[in-house]
């Protein structure tokens, strides 16, 4: 094996990445700075939403939003079994239950008919939300799927872990980012170092909801606030004393009001993240264009299933080609220094899952399209030399 490694997803940091987390290792603050507000800003921005929230990992932003919208035990969420755990783990975190609905196999995203079907079947108020993902990077039609969650009183939030800068065309031909607020309730994504944007770990909530933006704030830092107006206590409780001459609350004074947890971002991680967000659109395109020369030559290959192919707002966070010898590919990939991955194994067959009543069959598309699946290497860096040596290793398995 002589050619360097290239595995199925790489970070990027740069010198400037570098600076920029030196620049916070040398001020003032290390956690709780002026650093955080400045990266939520910046990537609202970017997304184009009201409202964005740091904190410290993709999971930590699932529960918070299933916190914020005060899942609690018995109530029922869908979502789709081709996803990391954490997607449905976030309603399990809150007692919920985990109700899982077949993929579309051309899309590899949640079939809304079958969600359709799900929820016809059931009186309405079975069912309190549902949680999409913009599976390997390609953006879920919230437009419908807010049509029909309006229908049977659900929230929507939209797992765009995937999927920064990926986007939909709505009915009206306007370009609907991921996370932008339009349809969903609650958007979150990861800053885990193979997504778009590293910073280590972290992860932002998004959200035109202002009431929910507040509850966040809160529930991210152990459910204390720091804002008088909100208080719940009186200012002799809070002085201590029960004659006291003030009309303001103490600035030393903080409530907490809530149980909530410590998921806050640190400022060197935000720092990177926001470094990293300078680059996204320059880094999204690469992606697009290594996904095109995929798609130029595997889009005809008749031994080649289906694959991601050239879609129009797809973010590439994976590449995914489906083969009937997939463990084959897999292996000899790897013998050449090529390391793809498979995502995911179905969620509903993980034997936490699985103690539920959920077995092999419940989910044919979904079970079928993971026993083919194969994502290749999908990294900014990749150089055209890279994607080729893939593409000719590939086809050199295929017997091409």
């Amino acid at each position: 094996m002589s050619h360097k490694v290239i595995p199925y997803g790489k970070q990027f940091i740069s010198e400037e990445d570098i600076q920029a987390v030196i620049s916070v290792l040398k001020s003032d603050y290390l956690t709780q700075g002026p650093k955080i507000e400045e990266f939520e800003q910046k990537f609202a921005q970017y997304i184009g939403v009201n409202y964005a929230v740091a904190v410290s990992n993709g999971t930590a932003a699932l529960h918070l939003c299933a916190l914020a919208l005060e899942v609690s035990p018995g109530q029922k969420v869908i979502t789709t079994p081709i996803t990391f755990a954490a997607s449905a783990n976030c309603i399990r975190y809150c007692g919920g239950e985990v109700v899982f609905s077949d993929i579309d196999s051309d899309t590899y995203l949640i079939d809304i008919e079958a969600v359709k079907k799900l929820l016809s079947d059931s009186p309405i108020g079975t069912y309190q939300g549902i949680i999409p993902v913009d599976f390997a990077g390609r953006a879920v039609n919230l437009e419908e799927l807010r049509e029909l969650a309006n229908q049977y009183n659900l929230w929507i939030i939209e797992d765009a872990c995937h999927a920064p800068g990926g986007y939909f065309i709505d009915s009206k031909n306007n370009i609907q980012h991921c996370g932008n607020g339009q349809f969903a309730d609650l958007a979150i994504f990861s800053f885990h170092p193979v997504k778009h944007i590293a910073a280590g770990e972290g992860g932002m909530i998004t959200t035109n909801d202002i009431e929910l933006y507040k509850k966040l704030l809160k529930l991210r830092t152990h459910g204390i606030t720091k804002n008088s107006g909100e208080f719940v206590n009186t200012l002799e409780t809070a002085f201590g004393k029960s004659e006291i001459q003030k009309s303001e609350f103490p600035l030393w004074y903080m409530e907490m009001q809530e149980l909530g947890f410590n998921y806050r971002l640190t400022d060197f991680q935000a720092a990177l993240g926001q470094s990293q967000l300078s680059k996204a659109t320059e880094r999204l395109q690469r992606r697009r264009d290594i996904a095109k020369m995929y798609t130029d030559v595997f889009s005809s290959n008749k031994k080649i299933i289906r694959s991601s192919g050239d879609i129009e707002g797809h973010a590439y966070h994976l590449f995914v080609i489906e083969i009937e010898n997939r463990e084959g590919l897999y292996t000899f990939l790897r013998t050449k220094n090529i390391f793809a991955q498979v995502h995911y194994f179905p969620t509903h067959l993980m034997p936490y899952y699985a103690q539920f009543g959920w077995k092999s069959g419940d989910f044919i598309h979904a079970e079928s399209y993971y026993s083919n699946c194969l994502s290749l290497p999908m990294y900014p860096t990749m150089s055209d030399e890279d994607v080729n040596y893939v593409i000719d290793n590939v086809l050199s398995f295929l017997g091409e």
